[in-house]
C-alpha cells in the first residue's frame, strides 16, 4: 500500500477543525498558520518519513493549492503533490498549461485531485449555479478535454457545458495521474470513465468493499481499470489505551458552537459522500466507534473525510492491511498536528505494513 500525507492549507493545530470553510472554525483549531515555512516543514516531514505524496484541499477557507504546492515543491526533492482543482472554475486548456508547467518545474511530481463540489452555497460564492448532476456532467467534459490536451494534438470539443475550438497543449510534459472521488451514481460514472484512481472517504470495510466491486465493474464496462485509494485520519500510539485517550482529548476540544455550525452546513449540502459521512455519527457524540478501530468523531466539526483509525500501531496497521485486501492500493492519511503526526505514523505504522 502506497501511503500519502495531508498538507493543512487551512491551518493546523492539536485540535480538529474544518478543512475548507471558515464557518465553525475556532481559533484553537488553527493555531499554526498555513505559511510556506510551516507547510514546508510538514512536507519535509512527510518526505523524510517515506510518504509518497501530500494532498491539498480546495475551497473558500484554505489557501490556493496551486500557489502553495508550487512554493513548497521548491523545498522538497522527491515528494509529489496531489493538487485539488474544481472543474468548470477555469478553462481545461489553462489547467493543462498549469499542470504541464508544474510537471516541468518539479520533475514530474504532480497528481491531480478532481473536486466537483458538494456545497451549493459555496459553489455560488464562486459563481457556479449548476445542480449536482450537471456539475458531474461538466466534470466529465473537462476531464475529456484534459485527456485530449495531453496528446498535444489540436481538437474541437462541443459539449453541453464546454466549447473548445482548436484546443491544444504546446508544452511537453507527461499527463499527471487523475484522482477522483464521489459517491453518487453520477460521480461513479465519471470516475469509471476518466479517473486513474478512485478515492473514497473512510467508511467501514463492508461499506467500501461493495463500492470497489461496483466501480471495478463500471470501469471494465468502459474497457478500463481503476486503482483505488482511501482517505483516513490516524490516531496511533504505542498502546490502544493511549490512542483512545487522544481521541477523547480531541473530542473534548470541539467547541459546541463549531459542532452546531458544521452540522447545519451538512444539511444544506447535496454531496452524497458527505451525507454518508454524517450518517456514520448522526451529528452527536453518542456512538462514534462505527467499526473496529474506526472513529467518526472528527466529522462532528470537519467536513469531507472525517473518520480516523484509532489504536495501537499494530492495530492501525492491521486495519490498513484490511483495506488493502479489499483493493485499496493507496491511503491518504493525516493527524493532528500534521507535522508531528507525519513522523509518528511514518516511523511507527508504515513499517508494519
Amino acid at each position: 500500500m502506497r501511503l500519502h500525507w495531508f498538507l493543512p492549507t487551512g491551518g493546523d493545530s492539536r485540535h480538529v477543525g474544518a478543512v475548507t470553510v471558515t464557518e465553525g472554525r475556532t481559533a484553537a483549531a488553527a493555531t499554526r498558520a498555513p505559511s510556506v515555512d510551516y507547510l514546508t516543514q510538514v512536507a519535509r516531514a512527510a518526505e523524510a518519513s517515506g510518504f509518497d505524496a501530500v494532498l491539498t484541499p480546495v475551497g473558500i477557507g484554505c489557501e490556493d493549492p496551486w500557489v502553495i504546492c508550487a512554493s513548497v515543491a521548491q523545498h522538497t526533492a522527491r515528494l509529489r503533490f496531489l493538487v485539488a482543482f474544481r472543474p468548470g472554475f477555469a478553462s481545461p486548456t489553462l489547467l493543462a498549461q498549469q499542470a504541464a508547467t508544474f510537471q516541468r518545474m518539479t520533475g514530474d511530481r504532480l497528481m491531480l485531485n478532481v473536486v466537483t463540489g458538494g456545497d451549493p452555497v459555496e459553489q455560488r460564492m464562486y459563481g457556479d449555479q449548476l445542480d449536482h448532476d450537471d456539475r458531474y456532467a461538466r466534470t466529465a467534459e473537462h476531464l475529456e478535454a484534459l485527456d485530449r490536451l495531453f496528446t498535444r494534438e489540436p481538437f474541437d470539443l462541443h459539449g453541453r457545458h464546454l466549447q473548445l475550438e482548436g484546443a491544444r497543449l504546446t508544452l511537453d510534459a507527461p499527463k499527471p495521474p487523475v484522482y477522483f472521488g464521489g459517491a453518487s451514481p453520477a460521480a461513479e460514472r465519471v470516475a469509471a470513465r476518466w479517473a486513474d484512481t478512485y478515492l473514497t472517504w473512510g467508511e467501514p470495510p463492508a461499506m467500501v468493499r461493495e463500492r470497489v466491486e461496483r466501480l471495478q465493474k463500471l470501469a471494465a464496462d468502459d474497457g478500463r481499470e481503476l486503482s483505488f485509494g482511501i482517505r483516513l485520519h490516524v490516531i496511533a500510539r504505542a498502546t490502544a489505551e493511549e490512542a483512545w485517550r487522544e481521541a477523547q482529548r480531541l473530542l473534548d476540544g470541539m467547541d459546541p458552537s463549531a459542532i452546531a455550525a458544521a452540522q447545519a452546513r451538512y444539511t444544506r449540502m447535496d454531496s452524497v459522500g458527505q451525507a454518508r459521512m454524517t450518517a456514520l455519527h448522526g451529528g452527536t457524540a453518542d456512538s462514534l466507534v462505527i467499526s473496529p478501530n474506526l472513529w467518526a468523531g472528527a466529522g462532528l466539526v470537519r467536513e469531507g473525510a472525517s473518520t480516523a483509525l484509532v489504536g495501537s500501531y499494530e492495530q492501525v496497521a492491521e486495519r490498513l492491511a484490511e483495506y488493502r485486501e479489499i483493493g485499496f492500493g493507496e491511503a491518504i492519511l493525516s493527524g493532528w498536528p500534521h507535522l508531528e503526526e507525519a513522523y509518528n505514523v511514518g516511523e511507527n505504522v508504515a513499517p508494519l505494513l
